[in-house]
């Protein structure tokens, strides 16, 4: 899970190019970007994938737009 601090706010239409940037460019690092959740007014957004390292998402976001993680975390699913 990485997540995104955008200063003065993002939209949901921005983070929706970025996020089909990532897919465009994510199989080169063997890296699977899943979902993502945005905070309009904070500037927040959530990434969740799978990768086989933080280096591989973070290279992912790298090439696909510019807009690199703040903090990224290793997260196991719960119920």
């Amino acid at each position: 899970m990485d997540i995104h601090n955008i200063g003065g706010g993002v939209s949901v239409d921005d983070v929706v190019k970025a996020h089909m940037a990532d897919l465009r460019v994510q199989s080169k690092y063997d890296v699977s970007y899943l979902r993502y959740w945005v905070d309009e007014d904070r500037g927040k957004i959530f990434c969740l994938a799978e990768a086989p390292s933080a280096e591989a998402a973070h290279a992912v976001h790298r090439e696909a737009h510019g807009l690199v993680a703040d903090e990224i975390y290793q997260v196991q699913e719960g119920s």
